[in-house]
This record gives C-alpha cells, sequence and structure tokens, in this order.
C-alpha cells in the first residue's frame, strides 16, 4: 500500500511592501527556502510598483497574496471572523489600538493592518501555513500578531535596523507573543534584552543576512594605473552618511588623488548630495547612478577599488544594521571602509576583514580611503579575509537553513495548543 507522501512545510512571509528594491535579502532569502524544499507563501502589505526590479521578483510578484483594503474579500474576513471567533477578533482590535495609541502614525496604520490581517488570517488556513514570518517588528510584526490570535499559527519576525532603534510600539508584547525573534546581529540581540530582559533572552536568536557567494564571486585584480574606483551602495537618505563621503572626496581631489566615485541608489537625500557635489565642484569625480537592479549593482561593485559606506547615527537613533551591501563587496574581495557603529563591526573588524573610522568623521574617511590607494595589498589582505569571514557567518544557505531549522519546530505553547484550536478552512 503506498504512503501519501508528507506536504513540505508552508511557511507565510510577511513585509511592508514587495518587491521592494532596497530589500532584495528578503527575496532571495524566501527563495533559499524554497530551495532547501520549503513552501513559501507570501503576504505584503502593500504592493510595491517600482520602475526598477530585480529580475527574480517577477515570479513572487505573480503568486503573492496582495490585499486590497476596500474589497468585499476583505470585509468578508472581518464578517467571518466576527461570526467564528468573535472574542478573538474583537481582542485584536483592542490590543492593536491602545499598543499603538500613543503615536498617530502607527495608530493609523493600525487601522489597516487589523483588516488585512483578517483577510490573510482566513487565506492562511485555507492554505494550511504552518507558521507565519515577518520582516520587521513594526506593521509586518503586528499583522503577524494578529493572524496569530485569530488563527492560532505561531509566528516569528526578524528585527532589522529602524524598526528596533526608532520607535518600538508593542514591541515587548510582539516579542512575548512570538514563538523567536531573529535578530540580524549580536548588537540587536543585546539591545532587545537590555529592553526586555529574560522574555528576549529567551527567544531572540541571531542569524545573519546572507548573501549567495556564488553571484559575487572574487573580481580579476583591477589595473593600478586606472582610477582609483569608489563606490557606496544604498538610499539616498542620511542615515547613510553620502555626505560625509562627498567631503571625503573633495579632501582626495585636493591631495591630487586620481579617483571616481560612484553612488548607487535613490532617495530623497538625492537634492542635497547634487548641490553639495556641485558647490564642491566635483562633477567631474563623483555620479549619482541612482537605483539599479540587483546584477547591475553587482557589476558596478566589481569595477570598484573600495566600497565605502560611511553610515550615521541619526538624531531619532535611525541607524543601519549590518549592511548587506558590505557582504556583497567583501564576497566579491573588495575592500571595504565603513563606520563603526551599530552591528557593522561584526563584519567589518577593523585591520581585519576591513577599514572602520569614526561616524561623521570626513577626514578620517579620507585618511582610510588614501590609505587604501597607497597600498593596494593591504586592501586585498582585507578583502581576502572579509571573503572567508561572509562565506562562513553571512552565507545565504547557511542563513536559510537556520531558519529552516526553526521553521519546522512547532513554536505553540502548552497554553496555546490548549487554548486556541487551529480554525478549519471554511
Amino acid at each position: 500500500m503506498s504512503r501519501t507522501p508528507q506536504r513540505p512545510r508552508t511557511v507565510a512571509y510577511t513585509m511592508s511592501r514587495f518587491p521592494k528594491l532596497t530589500e532584495t535579502f528578503i527575496l532571495i532569502e524566501m527563495l533559499a527556502l524554497e530551495r532547501q524544499g520549503m513552501r513559501i507563501e507570501i503576504f505584503p502589505l502593500i504592493r510595491e510598483r517600482a520602475p526598477v526590479q530585480h529580475a527574480d521578483a517577477q515570479a513572487m510578484v505573480e503568486r503573492a497574496h496582495y490585499c486590497t483594503l476596500l474589497s468585499r474579500p476583505t470585509l468578508d474576513a472581518q464578517i467571518y471572523w466576527l461570526v467564528r471567533r468573535p472574542a478573538a477578533y474583537l481582542r485584536a482590535w483592542w490590543r492593536a489600538l491602545r499598543g499603538n495609541l500613543a503615536s498617530p502614525k502607527f495608530l493609523s496604520r493600525a487601522l489597516v493592518v487589523v483588516p488585512k490581517a483578517a483577510y490573510a488570517a482566513r487565506r492562511m488556513v485555507e492554505l494550511e501555513v504552518d507558521h507565519l514570518h515577518a520582516h520587521y517588528a513594526t506593521h509586518p510584526a503586528l499583522f503577524a500578531y494578529i493572524v496569530s490570535l485569530l488563527t492560532g499559527i505561531p509566528y516569528s519576525f526578524t528585527v532589522h535596523a529602524h524598526d528596533l532603534y526608532v520607535e518600538r510600539p508593542m514591541l515587548g508584547e510582539k516579542v512575548a507573543a512570538a514563538g523567536f525573534v531573529v535578530a540580524i546581529s549580536e548588537f540587536n540581540r543585546r539591545m532587545l534584552i537590555d529592553l526586555y530582559g529574560s522574555i528576549a533572552a529567551e527567544r531572540v536568536i541571531v542569524v545573519h543576512c546572507g548573501i549567495d557567494p556564488t553571484l559575487f564571486r572574487p573580481r580579476e585584480q583591477r589595473d593600478s594605473r586606472e582610477p582609483f574606483t569608489i563606490v557606496c551602495v544604498g538610499s539616498l537618505a542620511g542615515y547613510k552618511g553620502q555626505r560625509y563621503l562627498i567631503d571625503a572626496c573633495a579632501r582626495l581631489r585636493d591631495r591630487r588623488i586620481p579617483f571616481r566615485c560612484l553612488l548607487v541608489g535613490e532617495g530623497d537625500d538625492r537634492p542635497r548630495l547634487e548641490a553639495q557635489i556641485r558647490h564642491l565642484a566635483l562633477e567631474q569625480q563623483v555620479t549619482l547612478m541612482g537605483a539599479l537592479p540587483r546584477h547591475r549593482v553587482s557589476e558596478v561593485v566589481r569595477q570598484a577599488d573600495v566600497v565605502a559606506l560611511p553610515s550615521v547615527v541619526m538624531p531619532n537613533g535611525k541607524m543601519e544594521g549590518i549592511p548587506v551591501a558590505l557582504m556583497e563587496a567583501l564576497a566579491s574581495e573588495v575592500p571595504v571602509v565603513a563606520t563603526s557603529i551599530s552591528g557593522i563591526p561584526e563584519l567589518v573588524r577593523d585591520g581585519e576583514t576591513g577599514l572602520l573610522v569614526p561616524q561623521r568623521d570626513a577626514a578620517a574617511l579620507a585618511d582610510a580611503l588614501e590609505r587604501l590607494y597607497a597600498d593596494r595589498a593591504l586592501g586585498q589582505r582585507l578583502a581576502e579575509a572579509g571573503r572567508r569571514l561572509v562565506l562562513q557567518e553571512f552565507n545565504l544557505e547557511r542563513s536559510a537553513q537556520q531558519l529552516r531549522d526553526l521553521f519546522e519546530r512547532d513554536w505553540r505553547s502548552p497554553e496555546q495548543r490548549r487554548s486556541v484550536q487551529p480554525v478549519e478552512a471554511s
């Protein structure tokens, strides 16, 4: 008698926007999990319609479960849960409103998240979802929290940067209700434990974001007679610190160092950066390349003599986590210069896998860049060590395997198993 094959473990993923060019790490994480045998269902809060997209995203977009707020299916889902689980549905609304009451911005978004989560909860039951994972501790984690309240499906979420460093509505409650929480750095894990004590210590697990080393192989040695090429990859936003890199470029020019600087990315800071470039008369050396798809970013990085990312901590606490752009550069054996903030020193170990400088210090940044210009052998040694570290600790397949092992477990507490029985699909 033949046995019915066991269905693959089904994990639903949620994020604020999909597909988002600056969040490629979520896309490649889902693709890696599917290669490892998991079934992934995608529930974005918003459909991103950016003009530039990664080719790998299109198939995911076509099968993603997008929800329109003002639609009949969303209305039907509210009625469904109000009839099937009125106490849980009303509790979800009460907790979401109470937990976000102090922030008008988060409160207004909670009014959208709850009905969308109710719709997704019904679809997840129909799809036999085993586990729900959210990227970011803000609205996506609230979405997962509501779905779990309604269905009993266990959830987890990944904490990155702004979602931890700036505003943290309901974060303690979300951590306590989650099966586990992923921190992308030891820095984040320590911060969560400092904030929430033993509850966080029991639940927070470090899983580094990973890159695919097959896409970022060591590049050929560049001709030292070519202009020294500096590349910066990141959205044009204050916390990325591009203004300090442009100031450093002015210093390099004044020192008569032949160079070019390519800034890859787009964002609200473009007008200010363009004005700064004009003011410093750097139009011949510094180029804003705009947003590029992943394969083009890889090509630009492979042209670099150094990748620089002078990130800063903003007055409101906004800062980097561990930038994927630095992982990709090191995987390509391109030396990096970065600032010593947040989790960056876990990847860029000063004098070992790269050079670190103080934040907001254009002079120190220029000195580090000049050092790599003058000593190409040093840059090569740092880059080779950086690639080894990336392959060992920031490898996509290794990170995906860690997540898969976590997703395979049943994270419901005994109380949840007794009090919240899974809803049958209608």
